[in-house]
C-alpha cells in the first residue's frame, strides 16, 4: 500500500528521557505476552472473518503516526466492501454480524499489536485517524501527534465514540501534557472495563464514529468504514 510522506512536526532530538523509555520497553513486552496469549484467538477470528467476509482478512490503511509520520494501521475486517449496485454504502449496511461481534469486544484490534511491536504505535495514546485529518486540526489539537498513537488512550475510557471530536481531541492533548507510567497502567486498567461493558462502540446516529470536518464543519453525510476509531 502507498504511503504518502505527511509530516506535520519536526523529528524528535534522539534523546528520550526514562519515561519513554520505561513505556517503549512496556509496549514491547505487553504487546509481545498479548500476541502469545492471544494467537489461538487470533487464529479462530482469522478463520471466522475468511468465512464470513473472504480474503483479505486484515483491513489495512494509511494512518499518521508520532509527527505525523505515515504507517500501515492493520486490524480484522468488519464490514463488506462498498458495493453501489447492492445498495451497500453506509457503515450500517456494510458492517455484518460478525464485525459488530468483533467491535464490541475490541478483537478487530488484535492485529495493531504488530503495529506496538514494530515501534508505529503504543498501547496507550491517542487513537490513529485519517492522513486527511491533519490539516483540519486547530494548533492545540494537533499535538496529539506529538506522542506515538495507542491502541488505547485516554479518550476511550472516558466513553470512546460516544464523546463529540472536541471532547475527544481535548482528553487526546490532556494525555499529552499528563502522560506517565502510572496514567498508562490506570488506563489500561479502565480499557478492560470498558471493553467488557462495551462502552462507547458507536456514536449516536452512526454505526461507527461521525467524520471529523474540523472546527467550522458541517455535520456528515452517510459514513465509511475509514472513518471508525
Amino acid at each position: 500500500m502507498p504511503v504518502p510522506h505527511t509530516v506535520i512536526a519536526p523529528p524528535r532530538p534522539a534523546r528520550s528521557r526514562p519515561y519513554d523509555r520505561a513505556k517503549r520497553l512496556l509496549d514491547v513486552l505487553g504487546a509481545a505476552i498479548l500476541l502469545v496469549l492471544s494467537a489461538p484467538l487470533m487464529a479462530l477470528v482469522t478463520l471466522l472473518v475468511a468465512t464470513s467476509l473472504g480474503r483479505p482478512v486484515l483491513f489495512r490503511q494509511c494512518r499518521p503516526g508520532r509527527d505525523g509520520a505515515p504507517f500501515v494501521l492493520a486490524k480484522f475486517r468488519t464490514m463488506h466492501p462498498p458495493a453501489l449496485d447492492r445498495g451497500r454504502t453506509a457503515d450500517g449496511d456494510r458492517l455484518t454480524p460478525l464485525g459488530r461481534w468483533l467491535r464490541a469486544t475490541s478483537l478487530d484490534e488484535l492485529p495493531t499489536l504488530w503495529n506496538v511491536l514494530r515501534g508505529e504505535m503504543s498501547l496507550v495514546g491517542p487513537r490513529p485517524l485519517l492522513p486527511e485529518y491533519l490539516e483540519r486540526y486547530s494548533a492545540r489539537q494537533a499535538r496529539r501527534h506529538e506522542v506515538r498513537p495507542g491502541v488505547t488512550g485516554l479518550a476511550q475510557v472516558r466513553g470512546r465514540n460516544g464523546l463529540d471530536w472536541d471532547e475527544k481531541l481535548d482528553l487526546d492533548v490532556r494525555y499529552v501534557d499528563s502522560r506517565s507510567l502510572r496514567v498508562d497502567l490506570s488506563i489500561l486498567t479502565a480499557t478492560v472495563l470498558t471493553v467488557l461493558r462495551r462502552d462507547g462502540i458507536n456514536a449516536a446516529g452512526s454505526a461507527t464514529a461521525h467524520e471529523f470536518l474540523g472546527a467550522h464543519g458541517r455535520p456528515a453525510p452517510a459514513q465509511r468504514d475509514r472513518t471508525a476509531v
